[in-house]
């Protein structure tokens, strides 16, 4: 398992609006492109520059596959960067304000103190 995947991954996808797009209609095929193409690549370094070794495992890649967040919450994804991809991807779907929001902490209401750690 890696925090620092699952988290480069959440963070990386938030930050591009086609890739949010992609990943909220077609989420199996958005994570294994993203395992393929870019789990590998540095963050702020040129393209060539690659590690060999990141992958997710079956439970993470099911958790992001299914936009399972309470799941990446326990496996220690940090809970602001699941909030703010969520956010981008569903709050449209809500009504009411704050709707995602509310549904994100009823979700995640069962976790007590202390929380997984998100520590990478």
């Amino acid at each position: 398992m890696s925090k620092y995947l699952l988290n480069k991954f959440l963070f990386t996808v938030d930050r591009d609006a086609d890739l949010v797009e992609r990943y909220r209609e077609d989420p199996a095929g958005t994570v294994a492109w993203w395992e393929a193409e870019e789990a590998n690549r540095l963050l702020n370094c040129v393209a060539t520059e690659q590690s060999t070794w990141l992958a997710f495992d079956d439970e993470e890649r099911a958790a992001l596959a299914g936009h399972d967040y309470p799941k990446l919450f326990e496996l220690g994804a940090h809970p602001f960067l699941t909030l703010t991809l969520f956010i981008a991807m569903f709050e449209r779907d809500y009504e009411e304000p704050l709707g995602f929001q509310l549904e994100y902490a009823r979700k995640l209401a069962h976790f007590s103190l202390p929380y997984p750690d998100i520590s990478t």
